[in-house]
């Protein structure tokens, strides 16, 4: 397949950038494709490459005709390909003894690219090695890596990841599988005392699984030590049947990931050696004794759980490259459709022409381009810490915010845009052929996958609010320090409620469009807006919420339960200034001029967006006059404008040709098409053998 582009200006062998003039003879600033893609693979380039390269093989690619068995069966041929390739690329993670490379940024930027081939294999080999084999890692002892990863590493051990209930979906705490040990033979007996208890919607359990890390109330000698992570055996490898006392369901067809062999498993009074107990933060001697380098058990609890982030970071990571994908197919099909004559009578025009699509895709484009570069410094985060660099208490604390706000924002954001991405491209958007509906089926359960997003959000907002709780109580550990937040207060109501900064506003613009145009692109205008938004957001709800504190549970729940969805969304704010944050820092190392500024243009873009979406608040909270509120959305609209000869060049820049699109709509066969159809009409006209239309003879007669 062969791709075209309706790209404004050429580019050198060498792959500079060159300029465009329009024929008024101003430059118009050029994307550099090839230097920009170059930037856009990050930290590790040769794992990038190397994935998306393996993304090319057909033998890797989603099978549309298969039914759900086959299908299963395909992605697990396709996981032993992965675990005998030469690189190892999926044990880029584990320790350099076991044959791993002690990698772990590395091991996701190569994982996050297997959605390009078929989310199901990016998921199911995301159990295996990321969720199965990572617990086995980062809770299991030296001496359990040694004993159990080799298993989980080379596929010998397939491993289904047993936490979530059908009764205790994100309330990881409160799950009822108990874990109690027997001194006497040295054992822990699993087991699972009512229905919604059952272990839920774990993937390899319905099929391939011959083990499962079991997340269980640990009780030993009468005491509930919270919940620990045990490795269980569950099926006879060679007869592959139900060990005894497992029980399973298989969830059967699902709306997406037809692949992954999701199902349930129960445990009825199941015995482990007391060393299958994984005890890197908590152990129990031979004579039942509990014993913790973790001395809180509710830390205890939250490292545990830290130390599993990576689930969220490689979703953050696979939604934002399944936005590309669909953002590309549509882009491209958009470049070439043609669609009603508009501006000439014979020339249909194309669809990117109009202001509509404009519209509907491209500050999708730039939130896309926000998106990744707030990955990058995700996967950059995760990299410190979990190489051991930079391993610090808040550091982990900062991952497990960050990994939270961005994987709940990416993965609502991916959403949201294969739908639009779909109907922009109309019928053809529909068909499976085109990619654009099955991904938005398979990408559909992220927005639940490791925590459901509305309570990460939440998991932010507490993270947020407890930092200004921290401020809030040095700032007024004194009478003096008292009157200066009182002041300060007072002094804020004073200038954004009373109107008088807005009237700043209107005064310094003095009813001119471009002057109010101008203020909004400026770079610190956009980080204060959208900053300021956030602290505003975080201190009403903490002051709201501060009453809690003292009241009886009751009472403390019925005020959280008033401002839980204030709490969402200024944790919603949050991600939208960690992203815009992210993106104006990456724009810094693009030495491309022409690039800079197109990418420039898509960054104000952005931020005008995320400003034009809350335009009431804004107002509302007198942080803008009503002269530059109306002025948001048309310069977003100009920027567009100027973006659109920028369009093809954005996708391509995002590295996925052809056989990783693998869209027949975006081949380019829509040109072909379309010159086909503009080829024949020139002919009539030509040879005058086009009949003439009746409005055209009736005008003629009259």
């Amino acid at each position: 397949m062969t791709m075209t582009s309706d790209r404004p200006a050429t580019t050198t062998a060498a792959g500079a950038a060159t300029a465009h003039r329009t024929p008024a003879g101003k430059p118009t600033p050029r994307v550099d494709v090839a230097g920009l893609s170059e930037q856009l693979l990050g930290r590790w380039p040769e794992w990038r490459r190397h994935a998306r390269a393996r993304a090319t093989d057909p033998t890797f690619w989603k099978d549309e005709s298969l039914s759900m068995a086959e299908h299963r069966e395909r992605v697990l041929e396709q996981m032993k390909l992965l675990a005998t390739d030469p690189k190892h690329q999926v044990w880029l993670g584990y320790p350099t003894r076991l044959g791993g490379a002690d990698a772990p940024g590395a091991n996701l930027a190569g994982f996050e690219e297997l959605a390009v081939a078929d989310p199901s294999l990016q998921i199911k080999a995301g159990v295996q090695w990321g969720l199965f084999g990572s617990a086995i890692l980062h809770l299991g002892t030296p001496e359990q890596q040694d004993r159990l990863l080799p298993g989980a590493m080379d596929l010998s051990v397939p491993g289904a990841f047993a936490m979530t209930e059908i009764g205790h979906g994100s309330d990881v705490a409160s799950v009822a599988t108990t874990a109690i040990y027997d001194p006497e033979t040295e054992e822990f007996v699993i087991h699972t005392p009512f229905r919604a208890a059952w272990k839920e919607f774990l993937g390899n359990a319905a099929v391939h699984a011959t083990a499962a890390t079991v997340f269980a109330q640990l009780i030993t000698n009468g005491v509930n030590h919270g919940v620990h992570c045990f490795y269980v055996p569950v099926r006879d490898p060679e007869t592959m049947e139900f060990l005894p006392g497992i029980s399973g369901y298989d969830d059967g067809l699902k709306g997406g990931l037809r692949g992954v062999d999701n199902g349930r498993l129960a445990f009825d009074q199941v015995r482990i050696p007391r060393t299958d107990l994984l005890a890197r933060y908590g152990a129990v001697a031979p004579d039942g004794t509990y014993s913790s380098s973790i001395d809180s058990p509710g830390r205890r609890f939250f490292t545990m759980l830290g130390s599993l982030v990576q689930g969220r970071v490689s979703l953050d990571g696979a939604a934002s490259t399944a936005s590309k994908l669909g953002l590309a197919i549509a882009v491209r099909y958009g470049a070439e459709r043609r669609q009603f004559t508009s501006s000439s009578p014979v020339e249909e025009t194309v669809l990117l022409d109009y202001a509509t699509h404009r519209r509907r895709l491209f500050p999708r484009i730039a939130e896309t381009y926000a998106t990744h570069f707030a990955h990058d410094r995700l996967l950059d985060l995760f990299d410190d810490v979990f190489s051991g660099e930079k391993d610090t208490p808040e550091n982990r604390e900062d991952l497990e915010t960050m990994a939270a706000a961005l994987k709940a924002t990416s993965t609502t954001f991916v959403l949201e845009t294969l739908q639009e991405a779909r109907v922009a491209c109309g019928g053809a958007g529909f068909i499976t052929e085109n990619r654009i509906t099955s991904l938005h089926h398979d990408m559909d359960v992220y927005a639940t996958f490791e925590g459901d997003n509305t309570v990460l959000l939440q998991l932010v907002a507490k993270r947020l609010v407890g930092d200004y709780a921290k401020q809030l109580k040095g700032a007024t550990s004194s009478p003096a320090g008292i009157a200066r937040f009182v002041v300060d207060r007072a002094a804020d109501a004073a200038l954004h409620r009373t109107g008088l900064r807005r009237a700043g506003q209107a005064l310094a613009d003095v009813g001119d469009p471009r002057r109010a145009a101008g203020h909004l692109r400026d770079a610190e205008t956009q980080r204060e807006l959208l900053a300021d938004r956030v602290a505003t957001m975080v201190e009403d709800v903490a002051m709201a919420l501060r009453p809690a504190q003292k009241a009886d549970p009751v009472t403390a729940a019925r005020i959280f339960d008033e401002n839980q969805v204030q709490l969402v969304e200024a944790a919603k704010a949050h991600a939208d200034l960690l992203r815009w944050s992210a993106f104006t820092d990456a724009l810094e190392q693009v030495e491309d001029p022409g690039t800079r500024r197109v990418l420039t243009w898509v960054r104000d873009v952005f931020g005008l967006t995320l400003i034009e979406r809350n335009l009431a608040w804004y107002l509302i909270n007198g942080r803008l006059s009503v002269q530059r509120a109306r002025t948001v959305t048309s310069y977003v609209d100009r920027l567009l404008d100027r973006l659109r000869p920028h369009a093809v060049d954005l996708v391509d820049a995002w590295g996925y040709g052809p056989d990783h699109l693998r869209a027949v709509i975006a081949s380019g066969i829509e040109a072909e098409r379309q010159d086909e159809a503009r080829a024949y009409y020139a002919q009539q006209r030509a040879d005058g053998s086009a009949p003439v239309s009746e409005k055209a003879l009736k005008k003629q007669r009259s």
